[in-house]
């Protein structure tokens, strides 16, 4: 009897520690940084694609995660299906260097007719940054119809069209993005 009691105690023991996997499974961790593998917003559901650690020289800048519509498994982050991207900073950056970063790379990557056509929202985009501290969390989606930036669940630009939404995804997960590395994780490859 003493010794079916041991036995009961490590299925019961190794039944509880299989059951925390499950829990670990529906997140993906970052250093540090949780990202749901599923998340909802706005009445659109998203799946994670894939998720990395963006390195700006020595400094691990920021933890991220990229999304597409629910059963869109195949990479797109350039096209007309939603999508999501979600940073999450470990360091403190201003408002005015979100902007000023988001314009230079979008001049060096996009035409200058293309860029001309965005400049205008493209401006009003940049004017809704605000400054980050470590652990803040900005969102930036595309659900087919409006552009988004959330910062910690509050929306600062809501707008734009397919043009910007691709010029700005493109940014992390384009043709010539910030971090090839960065890219290819969140794209999983």
């Amino acid at each position: 009897m003493r010794r079916m009691s041991r036995v009961a105690v490590w299925l019961v023991g190794g039944l509880l520690l299989l059951g925390s996997p499950m829990l670990w499974a529906q997140t993906v961790s970052e250093e540090g940084e949780r990202f749901e593998r599923t998340v909802e917003e706005n009445g659109q559901r998203y799946e994670l694609i894939g998720s990395g650690v963006f390195t700006y020289m020595i400094w691990t800048a920021y933890a991220g995660a990229y999304y597409q519509a629910e059963g869109e498994t195949d990479p797109q982050p350039q096209s007309d299906i939603p999508r999501r991207l979600e940073l999450a900073y470990f360091h403190g950056i201003e408002a005015e260097e979100f902007a000023d970063a988001t314009t230079e790379t979008l001049q060096d990557t996009l035409s200058s007719s293309d860029y001309s056509a965005l400049e205008r929202d493209l401006e009003a985009f940049n004017d809704s940054y605000r400054d980050v501290s470590p652990g803040d969390r900005y969102v930036l989606s595309w659900d087919g119809d409006d552009l988004r930036l959330v910062l910690n669940g509050e929306t600062l630009f809501e707008g734009g069209d397919a043009d910007l939404a691709n010029a700005m995804f493109g940014i992390w997960l384009g043709e010539e993005p910030l971090g090839e590395d960065f890219r290819d994780a969140l794209l999983g490859r």
